[in-house]
């Protein structure tokens, strides 16, 4: 069972993330948000996925591309750390990846269906550790960080942004 880290386990600069979480086990979470956001953004419409609140903003889209992007860096960092790997994991830089993405090319429901094929592959990932996998820690964007503080980082970005697009979108 992967539990809701302490923030010892990871960068403070993520705490937004992980006051998202409203439950201790995140699997749960995960789970409930592949029905709750799969519903979100199939209430709109692709003009909507469009949108941008301001100049030099990212569309709707962008946000969904963006969700996508970090779901698979956080679950691949998991991954690795969990698997044992020891070298210092990279960090990004989401204005860059975002700029090569083309996910303005692409429609809304595309963007969600690579959303739901990844949270599901994130659920089977982190539904099968043990605690003690996920009190493993290495080093990603150069600070220390837990395997389950990535699985709650997981969740709450992703929290996180459709509150966004909610607040300052719709």
């Amino acid at each position: 069972m992967i539990r809701k880290p302490e923030i010892s386990e990871y960068n403070p600069f993520y705490q937004p993330y992980i006051d998202q979480l409203h439950s201790d086990e995140i699997v749960p979470i995960l789970k409930e948000q592949l029905a709750s956001t799969e519903a979100f953004f199939r209430d709109l419409s692709e003009d909507q996925g469009n949108y941008r609140y301001a100049e030099g903003k990212w569309s709707i889209k962008e946000v969904l591309n963006h969700i996508n992007d970090i779901e698979r860096i956080f679950t691949y960092r998991a991954m690795c750390i969990a698997r044992g790997e020891t070298q210092s994991l990279p960090g990004m830089d989401q204005d860059v990846y975002q700029e090569n993405s083309g996910a303005q090319s692409r429609t809304l429901s595309s963007l969600l269906e690579e959303f739901l094929a990844l949270r599901k592959a994130s659920i089977l990932l982190f539904d099968h550790m043990t605690e003690a996998d996920g009190m493993k820690v290495g080093e990603a964007s150069g600070s220390k960080v837990t395997v389950r503080a990535l699985a709650g980082l997981t969740a709450g970005h992703s929290a996180h942004h459709v509150k966004v697009i909610q607040e300052k979108y719709l």
